[in-house]
């Protein structure tokens, strides 16, 4: 089963960019994103970024995932 995950944009080029995958930067392909930003969260799910997400989402998710002892 592959889950998508939230993670940062921490560089960009065109459609692909560097993000933070709990330390670990991955590249990823973001066309499906409109105006990404570097600094945006978003769902990563087998390369693609699939949806930009807030700080509180993120949050959120950080919270339930510790809460499940999942993290």
């Amino acid at each position: 089963m592959c889950l998508a995950v939230p993670v940062k944009i921490m560089e960009l080029d065109n459609q692909n960019a560097v993000v933070d995958v709990g330390g670990v930067h991955r590249t990823c392909n973001v066309a499906f994103i409109p105006e990404p930003q570097i600094g945006d969260y978003v769902l990563l799910h087998a390369g693609f970024a699939i949806q930009k997400w807030t700080e509180e989402d993120v949050l959120e998710y950080d919270q339930i995932m510790k809460e499940l002892d999942l993290s």
